[in-house]
C-alpha cells in the first residue's frame, strides 16, 4: 500500500513539471535584464544623445559672403581723421572793451588770415576789415609774448584809472580780464595791432 501511494506520488511530480516546462500556458524565464543572449551587458536605460562641442569650441561663424568687419559707417581703429580748418579759418584773437566814460562795449572778433570784424554792445556787426601782413605778425609776436596759458584770468596791478576800460582777451582757449591799469606789456602791444574798436 505504502508503495503504490509512493508510485502515485511520484507519477504526480512527473505530470506537473512536464506541465511547468510546456511553452502552452507556462512563462519561460528569459536571459537576466541587462544581459544579451552572447553574455555581454546592454544599457537597460534609453539611448543617451551625443555630446555636443566642447566648452573651448569657437562661436558661430559668419555666414559665407558677408563681410566680417566692422559695419558700414564706422571708421576702423588707426584710420586718418579729417583735418579741422585751416588755421586762416581759425579765430586768432576776441577783445571785448568795456567802460570808459562813455560806459560802451564793443568786441573785435581777429581771424588767423588777419580778417577782423567789429561788433558793438548788442553783438551786431559795425565793421569789418582785414589787417596788414606785418600788422597780422606783430599780433601773432605780442600774443606769443603774452603767454596767456601762464596768464593769471584777472592780472592785479597799477593803480586804478576811475572810467578806464576793461578787457577782456579770448586766445587758444585763454582767457584773461584785465583793466587798463593791469595790462602787461605784451596785451598791450597786441592791442596797438588792433583795429579801432569803434568807428572812426
Amino acid at each position: 500500500m505504502r508503495a503504490s501511494r509512493a508510485a502515485a506520488a511520484v507519477l504526480l511530480s512527473a505530470v506537473v513539471l512536464a506541465g511547468c516546462g510546456s511553452g502552452g500556458g507556462g512563462t519561460s524565464a528569459g536571459p537576466a535584464a541587462g544581459t544579451s543572449s552572447g553574455g555581454g551587458t546592454t544599457a537597460s536605460g534609453p539611448a543617451q544623445p551625443s555630446p555636443g562641442p566642447s566648452s573651448g569650441a569657437t562661436g558661430a561663424q559668419p555666414a559665407p559672403g558677408k563681410p566680417s568687419g566692422p559695419p558700414a559707417g564706422s571708421s576702423a581703429p588707426g584710420s586718418p581723421v579729417s583735418p579741422g580748418p585751416s588755421s586762416a579759418g581759425e579765430r586768432l584773437l576776441t577783445v571785448t572793451r568795456s567802460g570808459g566814460i562813455a560806459g560802451r562795449t564793443s568786441t573785435l572778433l581777429i581771424k588767423g588770415d588777419g580778417s577782423w570784424t567789429r561788433l558793438d554792445g548788442q553783438a551786431r556787426p559795425a565793421g569789418s576789415g582785414k589787417l596788414p601782413p606785418e600788422r597780422l605778425a606783430r599780433l601773432r609776436t605780442a600774443l606769443g609774448q603774452a603767454d596767456f596759458a601762464h596768464l593769471p584770468k584777472v592780472p592785479k596791478g597799477g593803480a586804478t584809472v576811475f572810467d578806464g576800460f576793461r578787457y577782456a582777451f579770448v586766445h587758444e582757449g585763454h582767457e584773461v580780464a584785465a583793466g587798463q591799469e593791469s595790462l602787461t606789456p605784451a596785451l598791450r602791444s597786441a592791442l596797438d595791432e588792433l583795429p579801432p574798436f569803434e568807428a572812426e
